[in-house]
Parts: C-alpha cells; sequence; structure tokens
C-alpha cells in the first residue's frame, strides 16, 4: 500500500519490554488535534498546549472517558522539532498494553501506523537533516564501542555532509567558470584557465574525495569490528582464551577433549575495536555426531574469519592434528598461540617456531593472563595495520553505499582532471565534472538539475 507522506503517523518510540517509561510519538497535521481529543490536562489552564512545554495529566478514550494511564505530554509545532512536521510525544508507563492501547487510540482518531523509519525519512524529505546524517541514526544505534558511537555522532551531527559540501562548492565554482566559457567562445579575453582548474580539481576535489574514500576501512572496523576465530586440537585451552578474553565465565572448561560441541560468540572491545571472538569445537577425527556437527561448523567459521587464532599446547610437542590443522590455515591471516607457557617445554618457542615457520607467534597462559594485553595489541595492529586513528573533527564514511558512490565520484573526478590535462574541449570537461556534482548529490541526497 502506498501511503502519502501528507499522513499523519504515529508509533512506541520506546524499545519494546517493560519499562518505567514508554513513548508514543505522532508527526503531522493533524497531531494536535489527536491529542486534544485524548488527552485531560491536570491544570484547568493547560488546555491550549503551549508548544515544548510538558503537560502533565491523563489519556482517556474520548468516547467513553476511560482512563488509559496518567502520563506527561509535549507539542512540538513544526518547523521546530526532528520531523519539522507538528509533532506530539506522550509519555506514560512503560507497559507494553498501555502503549498499545494508546497507540490504538490515536489510529482510531485518524492517524496511521508509521513504518519502519518513516520518521527519519520525515526528517530527510522535509530537509532537516541530509541523507548521511538520516544514515548515522541507524549508525548511532547500532554502535558497539564508544569509538563506533562517536564516529557515528560525528556523522549525525553533520561532519560528513560539512566534506562534502566543501567539495561541491568547489565543483560549482569550476563548472561556472567552464560554462562561461563555452557560452562565450569568442571572447577575446581567455576565460578558461585549465593550470587553475588543474588545481582546484587535483587538490579541492580528488584529494579529499581520496582521503573520505580511505576512511572507509575505519568507518567499517569501527562500525562492523572484525572476526576473530579460536581453533585448535581438543583441549589446548581455547574455552579457556575465551573466558580470558571476555573477562567471565562464558564457556564450559574442562579436562574432557571436546566439551565444546558448537561455536559460542561474543563481542569484546580492543582499542575501541569491536571484536566478535568466536570459539569453536576443537577439530579432529571423530565417529560422534554431535561432535561433528561443531567441527563442520568451525571449518566454516575458519573460512568466514577475518583472523585465526591458531591455538596449541606448549607443554607438549606439535601433535600430528596440529600439523593437519595448520595445512588449512597457513595462508590464511593467523596468529600462532602457546598456550600454557606456565608448563612450556624449555625449548617450547624454538620447536614451534622450526615447525611451523611462517606464523607469527605469542606466548600465552589461559590460566595466569600472561600475553592477554600483548595478544589484543597484536590483534588490534594485525588487523588495522595499527594506523586506525580517529579524529572527532573528521568525517569518516561509515557504509557500503557511501563508499560506492564515493568511488565513482573520485573516478569521474580523475576522468575531468584526464581531459583536462589532454586539453580536450570545455563542453566534454563540463560532462566529467557534471558526473561528481552528480554523485555527491547522490551521497548527500539531493538532486541536480541539468
Amino acid at each position: 500500500m502506498i501511503h502519502s507522506s501528507d499522513d499523519t503517523i504515529a508509533a512506541i518510540a520506546t524499545p519494546p519490554g517493560p519499562g518505567g517509561i514508554g513513548i508514543v510519538r505522532i508527526s503531522g497535521a493533524d497531531s494536535l488535534t489527536i491529542l486534544k481529543q485524548l488527552f485531560a490536562a491536570h491544570s484547568p489552564g493547560s488546555a491550549d498546549l503551549a508548544s515544548h512545554r510538558m503537560y502533565y495529566g491523563w489519556i482517556k478514550k474520548p468516547q467513553t472517558g476511560e482512563l488509559l494511564d496518567e502520563v506527561l505530554a509535549v507539542y512540538m509545532q513544526a518547523p521546530h522539532s526532528y520531523t519539522r512536521e507538528d509533532v506530539v510525544e506522550i509519555h506514560c508507563h512503560g507497559s507494553f498494553l498501555i502503549q498499545q492501547n494508546i497507540l490504538s487510540e490515536i489510529i482510531r482518531l485518524g492517524a496511521r501506523l508509521a513504518e519502519p523509519g518513516e520518521f527519519t525519512k520525515r526528517a530527510f524529505l522535509n530537509g532537516r537533516i541530509d541523507l548521511t546524517q538520516a544514515e548515522a541514526v541507524l549508525e548511532v544505534l547500532r554502535a558497539k564501542t564508544s569509538e563506533g558511537l562517536q564516529i557515528a555522532m560525528a556523522q549525525l551531527h553533520g561532519n560528513l555532509h560539512a566534506a562534502l559540501e566543501h567539495i561541491r562548492q568547489a565543483i560549482l565554482h569550476v563548472l561556472a567558470v567552464i560554462e562561461v566559457a563555452i557560452d562565450f567562445p569568442d571572447e577575446d579575453v581567455e576565460i578558461l584557465d585549465t593550470d587553475h582548474i588543474l588545481q582546484i580539481m587535483t587538490n579541492q576535489v580528488r584529494a579529499p574525495l581520496d582521503a573520505l574514500f580511505d576512511s572507509s576501512n575505519k568507518g567499517k572496523v569501527y562500525r562492523d569490528g572484525v572476526s576473530v576465530v579460536i581453533l585448535g586440537r581438543p583441549n589446548v585451552g581455547k574455552s579457556s582464551l575465551l573466558n580470558l578474553l571476555l573477562r567471565e565465565e562464558r564457556a564450559i572448561v574442562t579436562a574432557v577433549p571436546g566439551t565444546t560441541r558448537d561455536t559460542i560468540e561474543e563481542y569484546i572491545n580492543i582499542k575501541g575495536m569491536p571484536v566478535r571472538i568466536i570459539d569453536t569445537a576443537g577439530i579432529r577425527e571423530t565417529v560422534e555426531s554431535v561432535e561433528e556437527i561443531g567441527i563442520q561448523r568451525a571449518r566454516q567459521k575458519l573460512e568466514e574469519a577475518d583472523l585465526l587464532l591458531f591455538l596449541v599446547d606448549s607443554s607438549t610437542p606439535p601433535a600430528e592434528e596440529d600439523h593437519r590443522l595448520y595445512a588449512i590455515l597457513k595462508d590464511r591471516p593467523h596468529l600462532l598461540l602457546l598456550n600454557k607457557r606456565d608448563i612450556a617445554l624449555p625449548n617450547s618457542l624454538e620447536l614451534y617456531q622450526e615447525t611451523f615457520p611462517a606464523s607469527r607467534i605469542l606466548e600465552t597462559s589461559t590460566k595466569t593472563g600472561a600475553g592477554l594485553d600483548e595478544l589484543e595489541d597484536t590483534i588490534f595492529t594485525y588487523v588495522t595495520g595499527g594506523e586506525i586513528q580517529w579524529d572527532p573533527g573528521h568525517a569518516c564514511v561509515l557504509n557500503v553505499r557511501q563508499q560506492k558512490v564515493l568511488l565513482r565520484a573520485a573516478e569521474a573526478a580523475s576522468a575531468a582532471i584526464e581531459s583536462l590535462g589532454r586539453g580536450e574541449p570545455a563542453d566534454l570537461v563540463a560532462v566529467d565534472i557534471q558526473a561528481v556534482l552528480g554523485h555527491l548529490g547522490e551521497l548527500i541526497g539531493v538532486s541536480t538539475a541539468d
């Protein structure tokens, strides 16, 4: 069903589940009218409901006067609201039934149920935020670390929009000069200064586009994090390592090989980078069907991982199963962890270096915690190259859509620079520059007239 953007919409704005407070939000031209039919203010002089003031009272069914809840209500007059429409919020008790009853009455009085994300969609369509800021709302909700939240909040604040707008202004200046040269080709005065245009396109367009595109790796790391899989033969300490990294007893640890029958996944925070740690069943030959299923899942996670932690028992020489595992993962990004360093063989480090020469080796002890800080530092450096540093004042690309559009804009800018360098006619150069402008418009959600 196609809905009109003029509809008054309503939804429960707080997460499901019981809580002290629940919020029901209405947006649209009929918001205040609907509130006045439902709301009975405690103070008789509050009937006018001035904008941006909180009123105490009750929500009642208009037809019967039945009391639904004791609430606080606020009316926000357009355009000074999240959607730039008239908005009403009813702050009631956090009971799901109470919120549903209030929402049902609002819909009965003429509003319709909002679609997912429709309040933010209206904020975008009404010009309160651009498309990058609208996307940042979801990134704020999905953030797994404080650093990821800071980056999303910076985009919501408009850092990326400001960087893109600076590039757009440089392009508009270049286009204005080129189009004047196209419109007045017979003028005696040289209008088009190719060297100056090249300098602007290189330094004020292509260079900042490249910098923003490069930031997409940083955005992905802080937004999505990385997947790190712990694997090894049974009973080498995989579950103990997971518990150590989590600083809690998440996985069952016993002396019996094959205790872990399935993958266990949890997130940890390493220097602001969300890391999904996956503990797997020990990979070995087995005839037990349940354990075999766990081993198959471990192999699947191995293929999907960004980094593998290959755990071995340094209190014993390399086993046949260690060699089989190494053959599987030696060409994948991995770290070799010599566990049980507190009871390790005297020459364990040299022995494993000779046996697995292609591996970066760390010594750890899941019993004492030795080597944990070095392991976390190494994981961060291995994944990021140690170059992920974020300045709150810098713009950052957060998702694949933005990355792809930026790439197309950078390619169009390169084509324009090459055309200028070859001395192509101004109208052909203008086509490539217009393409850059169009891609930037796609990125922030504005269309540019032909």
